[in-house]
């Protein structure tokens, strides 16, 4: 049964349409990084495609989004629909190893990220930015695009900047630093049968 679990491909779905946005992802969570991301902002696409690559998930990702408004609406709903797939792709949470933290330099930058994935959605974010804009991505809304996914996807996240003063890197790093920790956690260990809760179910 273990062997089975393993070899298994955990993989989510969602499609989402909205007045604002129209989206649709795939993530498998037992991928080899492979992505195929378009969401109208190339800052956006940069950071996922990151994320995907350094946490080995597969992720397609389609967004419409009102971008004749802003970038809000399309990076928040994405944030939504890809903490939904998460939730999915680890269906009953058994065998994972629930934590995952990772402590990723780039440069000048270095990025602490932290997860539980409790079934409990908290966000803890200490990261400043210099800047109002990287690419045509509002740096506002990197805090907006994890708050919605640790909310959809049923996570406690903390993200921290530790140092860092060139944008692009500490938005890069939070990408990064997110994906290595979510690997960590979504990991199966065959010396896990259950769910690793004392409650019994996460």
């Amino acid at each position: 049964m273990r062997e089975n679990l393993e070899m298994e491909m955990r993989m989510g779905e969602v499609y989402r349409q909205t007045a604002e946005t129209t989206i649709e992802v795939s993530i498998n969570l037992d991928g080899s990084g492979k992505s195929n991301i378009s969401t109208g902002v190339g800052f956006f696409d940069h950071m996922l495609a990151a994320f995907a690559s350094h946490g080995l998930f597969d992720l397609n990702l389609e967004v419409k989004g009102d971008l004749e408004v802003d970038c809000h609406h399309t990076i928040e709903d994405t944030g939504i629909v890809l903490g939904q797939a998460i939730t999915k792709a680890l269906g009953n949470k058994k065998g994972i190893h629930r934590f995952g933290n990772f402590m990723l330099p780039m440069d000048e930058t270095l990025v602490l990220a932290a997860i539980d994935l409790s079934g409990r959605p908290y966000l803890v974010y200490d990261c400043e930015f210099t800047a109002e804009w990287v690419g045509e991505m509002q740096t506002e809304m990197i805090k907006e695009f994890f708050y919605a996914l640790s909310c959809h996807a049923g996570m406690t996240l903390h993200l921290k900047v530790l140092h860092g003063s060139n944008n692009h890197h500490i938005a890069e790093a939070l990408f990064k630093g997110f994906a290595r920790a979510l690997s960590e956690a979504v990991a199966m260990n065959p010396r896990i049968d259950q769910v690793w809760s004392t409650k019994g179910s996460l």
